[in-house]
């Protein structure tokens, strides 16, 4: 991906908030895709599911290492991202009345 040649620190601001609401807007959706992906579960072994978020922080870190960032980072990131929605799908467990 080719980056803007910005001229100003004002234009590398707006460029970062676009991506900031571009993030947040991925996030959303990968949220609203958790959800889905609740229906599908009946136990919260099976929300936590040990092995897949491993596989998800570990394709993280390889990505954030092949753009050059930091993968601590990256995991930290991942770690509280679905640490959070973990919580959401333990709720919509709670109000299909599975628990």
């Amino acid at each position: 991906m080719e980056i803007k040649a910005c001229n100003s620190l004002e234009e590398v601001r707006s460029e970062i908030d676009k991506l900031d609401e571009q993030i947040v807007e991925l996030i959303a959706l990968r949220s609203r895709f958790v959800r889905q992906a609740a229906k599908f579960k009946a136990s919260i072994e099976e929300i936590k599911a040990e092995d897949r978020v491993r596989a998800v922080v570990d394709h993280a870190r390889e990505k954030a290492i092949e753009k050059g960032i930091n993968p601590n980072m990256m995991e930290d990131l991942y770690r509280i991202m679905i640490n959070e929605m973990v919580e959401t799908e333990i709720a919509e467990l709670r109000d299909r009345k599975l628990l």
